[in-house]
């Protein structure tokens, strides 16, 4: 696999992400103790070939949180007990939140009037409402 599909027209070659690895935390004996297993994934998109000016505004809008202090997108995970699965899996992730991320927002809502009928029908309500509640009332004594 020698780029990340994000969309069926954005591809990132593997190239411009980082890779590291060190030592998982929480319980898990020898193999936490031992082993590097949590991966964590950082990708430059600031100096990405592949985004456009609007993707990457997009990006550090949606993803602020996300950014270091370098300004690289940071994707972190332990929760497998091998580099390679947590790698795969900080890969998806980071497919996940870059999909999101550059979706453009949906249109604005257009405000319009509510209908004749609609009008209509919420008068009715409120008239039978009002009948129930006189219904319940005490006779008026002549």
């Amino acid at each position: 696999m020698a780029t990340l599909y994000i969309t069926s027209i954005l591809e990132i070659p593997l190239a411009e992400l980082r890779c590291k690895f060190n030592r998982s935390s929480g319980p898990g004996g020898q193999n936490v103790n031992k082993l590097n297993t949590r991966a964590e994934l950082q990708y430059n998109f600031a100096q990405s070939a592949v985004l456009s000016a609007l993707q990457r505004q997009r990006i550090t809008e949606k993803l602020s949180a996300r950014l270091n202090g370098e300004g690289l997108l940071v994707v972190n995970s332990e929760r497998f007990r091998t580099q390679g699965r947590n790698r795969e899996d900080c890969l998806d992730k980071l497919a996940a939140w870059l999909a999101e991320a550059i979706k453009p927002p949906p249109p604005k809502r257009r405000k319009t009037k509510p209908g004749r009928a609609a009008k209509a029908r919420r008068l009715d309500g409120k008239k039978r409402h009002s009948e129930k509640k006189k219904s319940r009332r005490r006779p008026l004594s002549d």
